[in-house]
């Protein structure tokens, strides 16, 4: 009896378990049927990033310098979308079709744009930069999606900051799905339309490009005379922002900007002799050039070796006659010579922008220029002198706009709209010489390009005036030839200028030859512009 009475005991027990067991699993899945439910029923948000906008580098007339293209992208939801619509607007079609599997939705590039639906919002997203640009030593490269140099740069965060995402939000349920006829909230980004504007006109910037295709290295500068804005600024060799490292293999270092590197001058230096001369009355000043002319016992050479007989300043100005301006300089006070560059812009900084200094090159002290022989080198632009081709145009425009020295400028201003400027600055300037002086300088450098029977630097459309420099540098080829730099700076039209133009050629030989042609096809293809 006892022992029927423990079995019975453990049966009942048995049972027990057993129904405690189906009722915890009920309870279990309907624990589970509950969560699922309340998981379906709550709502969370999905965004979908289709593609980042940049602010826009503007040249003056609003035309932009990046952002010149734009490519197409679509956010995709599988579950509200066809495979085959889909395949219609995309190009990857292998890579579509495995996202498309995937079941979620994604972003992709598309070939052409569609019409907006429950399952495809397109997007125009502009490409920043792209292959070759104009004005690149301008514009500048980036570098893990920052400025590098140029305007890209020192505008970095005006360019990539704020609102720049264009984005889908979708309404989904708590597994991640899309709840197709729920409204999506779609941010297309205008950032774009805000950005730099410079003081580059795109028109101008093409002609310098094209008429320096030949410059193995050098660069061109044109400005506004009255204004200070430089309208161009094309440095050879030039560089594509999407292949930076053929450019850092390049041994001709194309992503140096040479209008802010400070060179040998040469002859072009005599139009500040001959401006510090007039301010100390010797512009009557005449000069029998035998070819060579002895200095405390050094002899210095004229490029003629016979010599160019006697010869007033214009005819020195037009022949580049070195012995005429190394005997005038003998006369002239020192001190007042050498302010007389410094105000003219030797040896002092240009600031552009940030990261984009000229440099301010090397103007002797006055105490080196008190060594004859230095005086000498210094009259005609060469021994310790340099400049840089900025330097040079600000120069040229004073000469040509009266006698003012104005500041260059690269930048006009900000805009937020892609169509008014902000923060625009007047120019700046400062009187470095009387009308009159500029003016007599004005005559010598048309008369270096028209009573000179040699010379290449005459347009064809307007008249011009110019001077010329073949520069030494005191460095050799390999065959044992001494390398000089091709100058050519001058104004046009000559009856009333308004450009400033400048060429160097780094290492180009003779400025006659190499500079003079480049610079008459720049005025002839602006005069052309502009009546077209």
């Amino acid at each position: 009896m006892r022992k029927r009475a423990e079995g019975g005991v453990i049966l009942l027990a048995v049972l027990f378990m057993l129904l405690f067991g189906i009722l915890a699993l009920n309870y279990l899945q309907l624990s589970d049927r509950h969560k699922y439910v309340d998981a379906a029923a709550e709502r969370s948000l999905l965004t979908i990033n289709a593609g980042e906008s940049q602010g826009t580098v503007f040249d003056r007339n609003f035309i932009p310098l990046t952002n010149t293209d734009t490519e197409i992208t679509a956010s995709v939801v599988p579950s509200a979308v066809s495979l085959d619509e889909l395949l219609k607007y995309t190009g990857d079609k292998e890579q579509v079709r495995e996202e498309y599997k995937e079941g979620r939705p994604f972003a992709v590039r598309c070939r052409v744009k569609g019409n907006d639906s429950a399952g495809l919002t397109f997007f125009e997203v502009p490409v920043h930069n792209k292959g070759k640009t104009l004005a690149p030593h301008i514009v500048g490269y980036l570098s893990e999606e920052k400025g590098a140099s140029g305007i890209e740069y020192a505008y970095n965060d005006l360019l990539r900051g704020g609102n720049i995402e264009n984005s889908v939000t979708y309404n989904t349920d708590g597994f991640g799905n899309v709840l197709i006829g729920s409204e999506k909230s779609v941010i297309r980004s205008n950032k774009q339309n805000t950005g730099v504007v410079t003081t580059i006109d795109s028109r101008i910037q093409r002609i310098c490009e094209e008429a320096g295709k030949g410059i193995d290295k050098g660069c061109i500068v044109v400005t506004d005379v009255d204004t200070g804005d430089i309208l161009a600024l094309a440095s050879f060799p030039d560089f594509s922002v999407d292949n930076i490292e053929k450019a850092l293999n390049d041994e001709r270092s194309p992503l140096i900007n040479r209008a802010l590197y400070s060179y040998s001058v040469g002859s072009i230096f005599k139009l500040v002799t001959a401006c510090e001369s007039m301010n100390e009355g010797f512009e009557g000043y005449m000069y029998d050039c035998k070819g060579d002319i002895d200095i405390s016992g050094q002899l210095f050479r004229c490029h003629k070796y016979d010599g160019h007989e006697v010869q007033d300043m214009t005819q020195a100005m037009t022949n580049s006659c070195n012995t005429y301006f190394i005997s005038l300089s003998q006369y002239l006070d020192v001190p007042s010579f050498r302010s007389c560059a410094f105000d003219l812009g030797f040896g002092r900084e240009i600031h552009l922008c940030a990261g984009m200094t000229a440099s301010a090159g090397v103007l002797p002290s006055v105490d080196e220029l008190l060594i004859p022989a230095e005086l000498a080198n210094f009259s005609f632009g060469q021994g310790k002198l340099t400049a840089t081709p900025l330097q040079v145009n600000a120069m040229t425009a004073a000469i040509a706009n009266g006698g003012e020295l104005v500041m260059l400028d690269i930048v006009r201003g900000i805009t937020v709209d892609g169509k008014t400027v902000g923060n625009e600055k007047l120019p700046r300037r400062s009187r470095v010489m009387s009308e009159d002086t500029a003016k007599e300088l004005r005559k010598m450098m048309i008369a270096a390009v028209y009573k000179n029977d040699n010379s290449k630097a005459r347009p064809r459309y307007i008249r011009a005036g110019a001077k010329t420099s073949t520069a030494q540098t005191g460095r050799f080829s390999n065959n044992g030839e001494e390398l000089c730099n091709a100058w050519i700076t001058g104004f046009f039209p000559s009856s009333s200028p308004t450009y400033a133009v400048t060429v160097l050629v780094e290492d180009g030989g003779y400025g006659n030859d190499a500079a003079a042609p480049v610079f008459a096809d720049i005025v002839d293809g602006i005069i052309k512009k502009a009546a077209s």
